[in-house]
This record gives C-alpha cells, sequence and structure tokens, in this order.
C-alpha cells in the first residue's frame, strides 16, 4: 500500500510523493496531477529518500518508477520558481558556485543497484524526460510524448540528459534531438530505443509490474552486480572491465543463490532466491 514518504516533509504536502512494497517490488509514485507531476523543492527531497529507501531495503529487488494522472513529469515546478513560492535550489545556501547535486535524485537514481522500470503513464519532459532517462528500463502508454523542449526554455538538459542521450542514441541523434528541442510521441521514441516497449494507456502499471516479477525471480545479487558492472563499462576500457567483472564474480560464486540456482537446473526446476 502506498504511503507518504519522508517524516519531514511539509503538512501542507504530505502526499506529493508515494511509496509502496509490495512482494519484492516497490513502486515510487509522483504524486501532484493537479499540475502534471512538476517537481517542486519538497518533492526532490521525497524522491531522494524514496530511492535511497527501496536501494537499501533487502526486500526490494525491484523499483518502479511512476506518476498519478495524465502525466509523468512535466519537469521543474516553473511556475512556483517564477512566483518564489518554491525553493529549487540544490544544498544549503546553494549559489551558481556552491552547487552540490550528490543527494539530488539524478546522482541517486543512477547509482541504484536495484534494477528500475519507469513506467510512463504519461508525458515526460524536461526533468521529467531525464528522470525517465535515468531508469534502466522505460514502459510507455501509447497517448505518452518525451518532450527534449530544454532549449525551448533557454536551458539545457541538466539533470542527465546530456550523458544519458549520446550514449543512448549516439552524438547525431542525440544532438538533433536536443538540438531541436523536439517532442517525440510512443512510436517515434520506440523505434529510435528510448523506450523498451510501448503499451496502451491502462496496461502501463500492469506490463511494468509484469516485468519487475520477472526480473526479481532472478538472483537478486547478481542482477545487481551485473547492473554495477554495466554502469562501470561506459566508462572503462575493456581488460579493465573484465578484471572488475572478476572480482564481482568472486563473492557471488560463494553465496546460496549461486548454490540454488546450480542445484534448480540440476533438479529441472525453477530456482527460489533468498538474496543471500
Amino acid at each position: 500500500m502506498s504511503q507518504p514518504v519522508g517524516q519531514s516533509a511539509p503538512q501542507t504536502l504530505p502526499q506529493e510523493l508515494l511509496y509502496g512494497v509490495e512482494g519484492a517490488v516497490a513502486t515510487v509514485t509522483l504524486n501532484a496531477p493537479q499540475r502534471m507531476n512538476t517537481i517542486s523543492g519538497p518533492m526532490l527531497k521525497l524522491l531522494t529518500e524514496a530511492l535511497v529507501k527501496a536501494n537499501e531495503d533487502p526486500e526490494v529487488r525491484v523499483v518502479i518508477l511512476t506518476g498519478t494522472g495524465r502525466a509523468f513529469c512535466a519537469g521543474l515546478n516553473l511556475e512556483a520558481q517564477s512566483k518564489g513560492t518554491d525553493n529549487l535550489s540544490v544544498g544549503s545556501g546553494a549559489t551558481p558556485t556552491n552547487i552540490d547535486l550528490r543527494n539530488t535524485p539524478p546522482p541517486v537514481l543512477h547509482a541504484m543497484d536495484k534494477p528500475v522500470i519507469a513506467a510512463l503513464n504519461g508525458s515526460a519532459a524536461g526533468y521529467g524526460l531525464d528522470l525517465a532517462l535515468g531508469a534502466d528500463i522505460r514502459i510507455m502508454a501509447q497517448s505518452a510524448k518525451l518532450a527534449a523542449s530544454y532549449a525551448k526554455r533557454g536551458v539545457l538538459p541538466e539533470s542527465g540528459g546530456t550523458w544519458y542521450l549520446p550514449r543512448m542514441l549516439g552524438w547525431a541523434k542525440a544532438a538533433e534531438l536536443i538540438f531541436t528541442a523536439r517532442t517525440l510521441d510512443a512510436d517515434q521514441s520506440l523505434a529510435i530505443g528510448l523506450v523498451n516497449k510501448v503499451v496502451p494507456d491502462s496496461d502501463v502499471m500492469g506490463a511494468a509490474r509484469a516485468l519487475a516479477l520477472e526480473i526479481a525471480a532472478n538472483a537478486p545479487l547478481a542482477i545487481q552486480a551485473a547492473k554495477r558492472m554495466m554502469r562501470m563499462g561506459w566508462n572503462e576500457p575493456f581488460n579493465e572491465h573484465v578484471h572488475h567483472v572478476f572480482l564481482q564474480l568472486l563473492p557471488l560464486m560463494q553465496t546460496e543463490d549461486m548454490k540454488e540456482g546450480i542445484k534448480a537446473f540440476l533438479e529441472k526446476r525453477a530456482p527460489t532466491f533468498k538474496g543471500r
């Protein structure tokens, strides 16, 4: 059952972000549908707390990130910023020369060992697109759109887009998307590989949960080690990478889960993994 995250959240906004765990799957839900889930200052903090909580919970094997209403996330809450009613500064006393991004959602999301599925219930724009790109897998509603609208607002993809998009699409395609500030529909997003699957709007959470359960049935320590190595592999030469993979393999070979995996294979049955 979903519930508010973070005891320190302002009482006036107790439901801006919901967190729930069912079985081995945690669901983090952006819950400000009245403003298309645009991110407020309190929401940033709650989202970070929820992601950390899911990553540290030994019972959680997969995380689903989604939103309520007709949008996944339409970006930062620029209206409140323009009125001075919200503070999206990062870090205490943040200024252009004093910015600490370490405990904000994009770096936290990128560093997570647990697999993350973005269930794009609706459109993602700006910061919302960067947030979706930080997930490992994206399932998109047929009516949703991905809007790389940064340049139309006078900014750049500030929360991961300039790092993710060239790696996902190649330099030329990423440059075209960012420089034109183009909006892609679901079929276009699927065609260029930005999302894994497009489903009818009503099926988004069902498809995300089915995939999450499929992943959760595998050995969680192995999944998390594989994700760490995939992340490291983006930035290191092959020989060093193979060495690091071997160092990850050694402790896995001593786990109960590896013994269970071999035993289940020999006994021709589905394995039951315990994460140890």
